[in-house]
Formats: structure tokens, sequence, C-alpha cells
């Protein structure tokens, strides 16, 4: 036990500090097509050169470089397109950095699990604390080889990042791979083509408070009417005053109704104004939110973005909001906390009352984290759904989740031979869940807890697993470790309480509930059955002995336990 590293303290998760929703872009006209094509390849190239040259810089950009890149991009665009285009820039540029970072630390956490593993005799079992070495000359001489590549990639890339040299490429680079192996995606070259140039345009602008509705370069106004303000070379496709662009949009009746039910003017509007709603855009979550806002002209990000697979247009809209204060810890653990295990295809869940004591049953939330990138998102956002909902419905307000970070384990050269566990783990999207998790259960109100995730699921399984299970409900492991993660957050150890005798065996002192110490024994195991009669009654024969101990078999007294046998009766007299 000595050992162990000790655990962090639990806290509570910040809240999320921005909203953004995203609508579909219904009907559009052949017009309409084109223009957003146009518009979006004329950014695109624009922001593919503004890219290059904000990586040239490197580490030597300053504010006035910045400046002469937007100076530039002006005269191409307008004011405030150069200024979406530059912020996109940097924060492409910022991210790269971060990922170069990243991939750093994991190149040096492989030279070292190799170079630990060299060092031992081959053949050489490891340790709890230390690794041991390779299982035949074979895979150390192979080892060896790879160490001296990852330390040519290490050198390489420490390099790159002390001069700042960031690789980005604009589209992804899984999609300029493909461009290579079209056979195998099952594309044309002309259909790889569309992709490639849909991925690199761009059509984003930010918000600015004070200004109408919220947005001069891509407006919406409250009763849905898109425009979008055209640069200086595509001005003359402007169909409303000032290099406007209006787009004639239309969604579903149904849908337009009730938006217009949710936004502030609506109740002052007559149904025939109403239908005049039904060719505009609206959006279904947050609606009110947003019409807030636009109509209050505070400001609103947009981004128009063209999904190839589906060849339809989404608008997102987005804007920053105060962070929920954060409430002490004690405050959200006053009514109990749900402890929330997460695993590579479900949420394991049970909830604690306020002295750590698991009540009613365990829940799971399943989903699956194979397919595509949108069905994973949805399984994540539809398990996330439920979890705020039933803490709701049990009257906890707060949720308990470890805080994960894969990052040294996802490492080839840790669990080389065990593919399948590191495709396992690097395919858990810990921080988007807790991230996700975070942002739903601030609208409910409900505080998310962060715990430190160390021994969680073995501690779980070794004092939680078996006393909760019985012969109408199998505990796995995974509830297990949830018990485990909501007495951390509350501040309870993991082990079980016990009951240690405070003057006899007998409860005379009352039933036993203190918190046993680390050092007492038998603290995780159930309390001892004493054997005997459970009444005020004996059996017939052990009444008349049970107060002569000379009488009972104990060591030291004079009764003697020999076999007895009856004589057999004479047979003469």
């Amino acid at each position: 036990m000595g050992g162990l590293r000790s655990a962090a303290e639990p806290f509570v998760a910040s809240g999320p500090s921005g909203v953004a929703v995203r609508t579909r872009l219904k009907h559009l006209t052949p017009g309409d097509e084109q223009v957003l094509r146009l518009v979006g390849a004329h950014l695109g190239s624009l922001a593919a050169k503004d890219l290059k040259v904000r990586c040239r810089d490197g580490l030597d950009h300053s504010g006035e470089s910045w400046a002469v890149r937007k100076r530039e991009l002006t005269p191409l665009s307008s004011s405030r397109w150069a200024g979406s285009i530059t912020k996109a820039t940097h924060d492409q540029w910022a991210l790269a950095r971060r990922c170069h970072l990243a991939h750093i630390q994991n190149l040096e956490a492989g030279v070292r699990t190799i170079e630990d593993r060299l060092s031992p005799p081959v053949g050489q079992k490891g340790t709890r604390k230390a690794p041991g070495g390779y299982r035949s000359a074979r895979e150390w001489h192979a080892k060896s080889r790879r160490l001296r590549v990852l330390e040519d990639r290490l050198t390489a890339a420490r390099a790159d990042r002390e001069a700042g040299i960031v690789h980005v490429v604009r589209g992804g680079k899984r999609l300029a791979r493909t461009r290579h192996h079209l056979e195998a995606a099952g594309l044309t070259e002309s259909a790889w083509r569309g992709r490639w140039e849909a991925e690199r345009w761009f059509c984003q602008a930010d918000g600015e408070s004070g200004k109408r509705y919220g947005n001069e370069t891509i407006r919406v106004s409250p009763d849905g009417e898109v425009s979008i303000k055209l640069p200086a070379p595509l001005a003359h496709l402007s169909n409303a005053p000032h290099g406007r662009y209006v787009l004639a949009d239309r969604v579903a009746f149904a849908d337009r109704v009730a938006f217009a039910d949710r936004v502030a003017f609506a109740d002052r509007v007559a149904f025939a104004d109403r239908v005049a709603f039904a060719d505009r855009v609206a959006f279904a979550h947050r609606g009110g939110e947003w019409a807030d806002r636009v109509a209050a002209d505070r400001a609103v990000a947009y981004r128009i973005h063209y999904d190839t697979g589906r060849t339809r247009r989404y608008l997102t809209a987005s804007w920053q909001i105060p962070p929920t204060p954060t409430l002490p810890i004690e405050t959200a653990l006053a009514h109990g906390v749900i402890g929330v295990d997460m695993n590579a295809d479900h949420l394991a869940a049970w909830q604690l009352d306020t002295h750590g004591n698991p009540t009613g049953s365990p829940r799971r939330f399943s989903y699956d984290l194979t397919g595509t990138a949108e069905h994973r998102d949805a399984q994540i956002r539809h398990a996330l759904t439920r979890l705020p909902h039933w803490a709701h419905a049990c009257g906890v307000k707060a949720v308990a989740v470890e805080d994960l970070d894969f990052a040294a384990e996802k490492t080839r050269e840790k669990h080389g031979r065990r593919k399948r566990f590191r495709q396992l783990v690097s395919g858990m999207p810990t921080g988007k869940l807790r991230a996700r998790l975070a942002s739903m259960a601030d609208q409910t109100g409900i505080a998310v807890i962060a715990v430190d995730p160390a021994h969680t699921s073995r501690w779980g399984a070794q004092h939680w697993q078996k006393p909760l299970t019985s012969t109408t409900r199998k505990t796995t492991r995974h509830d297990a470790a949830a018990v485990a993660i909501g007495r951390r957050a509350q501040g309870h150890p993991i082990r079980r309480r016990t009951a240690p005798p405070p003057q006899h065996r007998s409860d005379a002192v009352g039933h036993r509930t203190v918190q046993a110490r680390p050092g007492a024994l038998g603290r995780e195991g159930t309390r001892p059955r004493v054997p005997g009669p459970r009444t005020r009654s004996v059996p017939p024969g052990r009444g008349a002995n049970a107060g002569n101990q000379n009488a009972q078999h104990r060591p030291g007294r004079s009764a003697e336990h020999g076999f007895w046998q009856q004589d057999s009766l004479p047979l003469s007299p």
C-alpha cells in the first residue's frame, strides 16, 4: 500500500462557455447553390494563402504581421471576411501546435518504454513497478531497431517544434491520402475532387455585438431570412442592396409555425404573417435563446457547411455564454451522487446516498462506438441524454465521473501485442464525453464531479462486487467501479464499512456503522456468523450443562470427551 500514489482531490467540472446549434438549408435554388459555391471557393483560396503565410512566419508572428495579412485580404473580400479568415488561420495553427506537442509526448513515451524493456535480460519477468525483458532475442533485436526509428522521429519533431514548423492540410490528411487509393475508397477521381474542393471551402463569419442581428457578414433575421455579404470580386451577383445576397430558403411549414411560437414577437403577429414565415430557416434546438440574442443585436457567429456525403448544406449558429458559477462540492453532494464508470460499450451507473451506500439497482446506458463519426457522436449524445434524466428523477444533483486521460496508454510500445486493447483505449472519447456531459448536465442543474481514476476498477471489484451480488442481481466489475467512483467523489474510502468490535463480539453499543481504519483486518469482509441458537429456547439436554464449565469441551477442564458406547445386555441372569 505504501507504493501507491495518493489520489487527487475531486473537483466540480466547469460548465460550458459556448453554444452551437445547427439547422439545414432546404430547397435552395440552383442560383443559391452557384453563389454559395463561388463564395466558398473564393474565400477558401484566400484562407489557404493566409495559412501558408502564417505557417511561414512560425514563431516570428506578431500583431503587426497579423494586421499586414488582414490588410492584404481586405481588397479581395471585405474587412470582416478578412478578420474571420485570419482568426480561423490562427486557431488552426494553434491546434496544429497542440497536436504536434502531443505527438512528441507520444514518441517520448514509446522511447522510454523500449529503453526500459531493452535493459533487462531477455526473458526476465517484470514486476508491478518495472517492466520485464522481451520474450526472445529476435524480438529484442526488432525493438532495438524500432528504438532507432523512434529516436530519429523524435529528433525531427523536436527540431520542427523549436523552429515553429507545423504540418497542416486544409481539407484533411485522410482525404488527401484517399486520392492514392480511390478503388479501395469506392470513389472516382471526379467524386474525390468534388469532396476535396468542398472541404477546402470557407464560409464562416464572427459575430459582432451592437450590429444588426449580431452579424454583418452572414445575417439571419429573427423571421429566418438568410443573407450574405458578398466578397468584392463577386459583388455583381448580389440580389439585395449593399452587395448582399438573400437565400431563397424554405423549410417545412410546421417547423416555422413552431419557431414563430417561440420567438418574442410571435404573439403580436397574425396567422397570415406566420404563413409568410414558412419560407425561412429555424433552429429546433435553443431557438428561443437564439431569437432573443438576434432581437437584441447580440453577437452570433454563423457557418455554412456543405456535407459531401449527404449532399446537403447546413447553417450553424454559435455564441458565447457566461459560465455557470461552480457550486461547492459539499452543496452538490447534499442529496447523494451517481457514480458513473465509462466503458467501451456502455456507461455503468449506480446511485449512492449521502453516506456512500449504494441504493436501488445499477443502471446501464449502452452505446456503439463503431461506424462513422456521426454515428458515434449520436450514440454518445443519446446515452448522455438519458443519464441526467435519470439523475433528475432520483433527486440527485451530482454525477461523478473519472478524470480519464489515456495519453500515456495509447503508445504502441506499451501494449504492442495487445492490438485490440490499444484500439479499445484509443476509441474511447473520454474528453468529449466529459465535456458533453458537463454541457448537458448544466441545463438540468446537475453538477459533474471529476475524480481521480486510480484503482477504481480494481478496488471496486475487490470490495464491492461480491457483497452487492445476490441471487436476484449479478453485480459486474463495472457496476462495482461506479460505486467506487461515487464514494471517492464523496470523500469516503473505497473500502466497505466493517464492524470492528468495540468491547466484545455483540452489538453492545448499537449497530456497527463506523468507518474502519485502513489497517483493520477483515474490514472488507462480511460480519462473522456466530454459532449457536438465535432464540431464547435451547435444544433438549443443553440447558442443564449451560453453567457447568467442566461439562463443556474447553481446554484445561476435567471433563473427558472420549468415545462412549453402551454395554450390551447380559444374556443370563
